[in-house]
């Protein structure tokens, strides 16, 4: 076969364009992994920088609000911790997400706490086990329906250790346009 020299220099610089471009991608994707990684390590690192000594729970929200648009979906993480030291102390832990108070909250928002309680679409309870000094993040989904009223709903979150009340906390959802 006879090839010319164009030909023959048009395939080198093809497959030394091809080699500079899965070296590019590998670098890329490369860089990118550990991006996520180290973001992943620093996340942990602010979750058990939230908990103080006797912090058992931590909602993960500025001044405890939520600002969440009408027609949008979002996630409100919250944290558990077992802060019970010793063999003995592992346990089953449960949560649950409720209305802290249905009396003034449909008098701000004119809509009942049945349609509120429609705006948790998941996690609104959970069960999981915690060994002593662990913690483990859950986020609860909420979804507010396009034409909800523009108002401010407060929530209480109660965890249970093996049934007992284990520790209290809240937070509140701003319906915003």
């Amino acid at each position: 076969m006879e090839l010319s020299i164009g030909t023959i220099v048009i395939i080198v610089l093809a497959m030394s364009m091809l080699i500079l471009g899965m070296v590019l991608v590998k670098n890329i994707f490369t860089g990118s992994s550990q991006n996520i990684l180290s973001m992943n390590d620093k996340v942990r690192d602010r979750i058990g920088a939230l908990f103080v000594e006797d912090t058992k729970t931590v909602v993960f929200l500025t001044n405890n609000i939520a600002k969440i648009k009408q027609d949008e979906e979002w996630g409100i993480p919250i944290a558990v911790k077992n802060i019970h030291k010793g063999a003995d102390s592992s346990g089953t832990f449960s949560y649950d997400v409720y209305l802290a108070d249905s009396d003034v909250t449909s008098q701000n928002c004119g809509i009942g706490e049945a349609d509120i309680n429609k705006w948790i679409i998941a996690r609104k309870t959970d069960n999981f086990e915690l060994g002593p000094g662990e913690d483990t993040t859950r986020i609860v989904r909420f979804f507010i329906p396009d034409g909800s009223p523009l108002c401010i709903v407060s929530f209480n979150v109660e965890v249970e250790k093996d049934g007992v009340h284990y520790a209290t906390d809240f937070f509140d959802v701003e319906v915003v346009a």
